[in-house]
């Protein structure tokens, strides 16, 4: 049993209503929350809440009995309307619980109705608070927060896009472009784009090609469509995915069947039993998981495709941004005529450009067109020239280096933190792209994604990735994006996931023993 008592003058004139419940950014719901660094700078007055007697009696998560101990006090009349409560810091000391445990037990109140929260006056019994007699408790019905971090992976910080050296090259491929530019479009593409990604490719990711094998697309998701209506089904995909990608696959007609995926990338070992026509690859690195292709598994899987006519299907996912390893070659490379290598600048640049090619084996390349249709339609000839310019003037190298590095400190800093605040959380997958996987204890994902949203965060499970045939048992986690966010708010963004991850595993307490306290800083 826990007993608490606070003892402050919450009646005394001088007190600093500005305390309360939320002390930072990351977990006011107001439109103009403090940061962690001003709320941490600001001297604590000396009296910051209520004298409460709690006790933490029955059963249940230290959670569920704090939540039930205030419900009772506020519906027993004890707690009257109006009444402002303890700071969550102040209380969970007293009781010797993690702090993380009664911010979440007040957020929930709040939702629930019988506590309010404002950034400047605490955290309060409501005002009608006090529920009608009889009447159910049932769960809280669930609340549209507003985001505040966006750590959903895949996206590249929108902040950083190089907009004066896209300008520069606009118009000096503007300025080259001859009059034919303007007619109706070649269904590949600029030839002028098209060669430039012969020769950047080759050089950068080890591509054997040559501009008449390439055919400019919308995107990834776009090119994977046109190709699911050539190449026929099945196809085999990676267990864990973007299940968006599954998506444009079935809807272009092709059933899905889930390979194994481990610490060496996709068992393509599998693929003899599946009977799939094609198989669909992240080699570079492996989305969401993290890692690249086994050079054994890279290689059998072209012996795969050799040997029964498949095709496998390349990803480049994530091919630029490598931080503790060598760049790892294109599968592509090892046959051209059997690996179809799709890439984008979704992730080097931007999504909202829509750029994206495929580069095809030759037999290939006339039914892709036929699919696509006699003109192009999809990505603006603009946009190609800037981006053929751009590369070869090498702004695009620079912008890649320039990015690697602060994608690059972001993750180191991501890891930091985690490693002081959250030891019991193992990081994984952060050799290269613009993510990590977070892998928690057993059967805390969706808590942990429920507290995530009550701190404002926007990010992925690890679960919602996994395909719905797959074989493989769940794997508790989430997946962060550390791309996303601009630098002045990354810091803000890792407070606020760092009080929503889950508290270590603990052994049951006796009932003299005091319950371990995890600190976050």
């Amino acid at each position: 049993m826990q007993r608490s008592w606070v003892n402050s003058p919450s009646e005394d004139a001088s007190e600093d209503p500005s305390e309360g419940l939320y002390e930072d950014a990351s977990e006011a719901p107001s439109e103009a929350p403090l940061t962690r660094a001003a709320a941490q700078a600001r001297p604590e007055p000396p009296g910051t809440g209520s004298d409460l007697h709690l006790e933490l009696t029955g059963e249940g998560s230290l959670r569920s009995r704090l939540m039930r101990a205030l419900r009772e006090a506020i519906d027993s009349g004890r707690l009257a309307p109006g009444t402002r409560l303890p700071p969550y810091r102040a209380l969970a000391a007293d009781l010797g619980i993690a702090r993380n445990t009664v911010a979440d037990a007040y957020a929930e109140l709040v939702e629930e109705g019988w506590l309010s929260a404002r950034q400047g006056s605490g955290t309060r019994v409501a005002k009608r608070a006090t529920p009608l007699r009889g009447a159910a408790r049932g769960p809280a019905r669930p609340t549209h927060r507003r985001t505040v971090h966006d750590l959903m992976p895949s996206s590249p910080d929108a902040s950083a896009f190089p907009r004066t050296a896209w300008i520069a090259a606009a118009r000096r491929a503007m300025a080259a472009a001859p009059y034919d530019a303007f007619g109706v479009g070649d269904p590949r593409g600029r030839i002028e784009l098209r060669r430039t990604l012969t020769e950047y490719l080759a050089r950068v990711r080890g591509v054997r090609t040559s501009a008449d094998r390439i055919v400019l697309c919308a995107g990834f998701a776009h090119g994977l469509g046109l190709l699911g209506k050539v190449i026929g089904g099945p196809i085999a995909v990676e267990s864990y995915g973007l299940g968006f990608h599954r998506e444009v696959l079935e809807e272009a007609g092709l059933r899905t069947l889930p390979l194994t995926v481990d610490d060496s990338g996709a068992r393509v070992e599998e693929l003899p039993g599946t009977r799939a026509r094609a198989v669909l690859l992240t080699p570079a690195h492996q989305f969401p998981t993290g890692g690249p292709l086994h050079p054994e598994r890279r290689a059998a899987v072209v012996d795969w495709a050799r040997a029964t006519g498949g095709v496998v299907v390349e990803d480049d996912y994530d091919g630029e941004f490598r931080y503790d390893r060598q760049p790892v070659g294109a599968v592509q490379g090892l046959d051209p005529d059997r690996i179809v290598y799709i890439g984008s600048v979704s992730k080097s640049l931007s999504p909202a450009l829509r750029l994206g090619w495929m580069v095809l084996p030759g037999w290939l390349v006339d039914e892709v067109l036929a699919v696509k249709g006699p003109r192009e339609m999809w990505s603006g000839v603009t946009d190609q020239l800037t981006l053929a310019e751009f590369i070869a003037s090498g702004g695009y190298d620079r912008h890649l280096r320039r990015m690697r590095l602060v994608y690059r400190r972001r993750r180191d800093l991501l890891a930091a933190r985690l490693g002081a605040e959250a030891p019991h959380v193992r990081v994984s997958g952060v050799a290269a792209g613009l993510h990590a996987v977070l892998e928690l204890p057993p059967d805390t994902e969706e808590a942990a994604l429920r507290a995530a949203r009550r701190q404002g965060l926007a990010l992925d499970g690890l679960r919602t990735y996994l395909h719905p045939e797959s074989s493989m048992t769940p794997r508790d986690g989430l997946v962060i994006g550390y791309g996303t966010p601009p630098d002045h708010a990354f810091a803000a963004a890792l407070d606020a996931l760092c009080l929503a991850l889950p508290d270590p595993p603990q052994e049951p307490a006796g009932p003299d023993e005091p319950v371990p306290v995890r600190r976050r800083g």
